[in-house]
């Protein structure tokens, strides 16, 4: 059985908590867990703001912590204790507070990442489409004529064999 890490009780609360690939685990009793905020009685939610600052040791800033979501109603807090959004429109709600998120894990706010090769021809091939439409209005007959012919090589690259 597992002791509370403050008063040597029973533990009944248990939290885990990963931090950069580290796992931290907290026990405590019901009257520790209480004397922390974690919950008030028996009737009362969870304090999620409490909970976040014991296993992260960061407090969830006042104006973050009052952030929620128009369209599903998720709660920033709850969102930095579950670490899930709940649908797309949270990222414009919690935009202030997911910005510096996103830079510190991923070095960029900004998707940077890999691009499906089938998207990317496809792009590739409506741009030279519409540079083609774009030197024949301009009469620009020479730029046409290696435009088409390009875009012949890249569609003809594309048919089976």
């Amino acid at each position: 059985m597992t002791k509370c890490q403050e008063c040597g009780q029973p533990a009944t609360v248990h939290l885990t908590d990963i931090v950069n690939k580290q796992k931290h685990e907290t026990h405590l009793c019901d009257e520790c867990a209480r004397k922390h905020g974690l919950f008030a009685d028996a009737a009362a939610p969870l304090n999620l703001d409490a909970l976040v600052q014991l296993t992260v040791g960061q407090p969830v800033p006042t104006e973050q912590a009052s952030l929620t979501c128009p369209a599903c109603g998720l709660k920033y807090a709850a969102f930095r204790a579950d670490g899930r959004l709940g649908c797309a429109h949270d990222y414009e709600a919690f935009q202030t507070a997911l910005e510096p998120l996103l830079e510190r894990i991923h070095h960029s706010t900004r998707h940077v990442g890999k691009f499906p090769r089938a998207a990317y021809r496809r792009t590739e091939l409506a741009e030279l489409h519409e540079q083609l439409r774009a030197a024949v209005a301009a009469e620009n007959y020479e730029d046409a004529a290696r435009l088409r012919d390009h875009l012949r090589q890249k569609e003809g690259a594309d048919e089976p064999r």
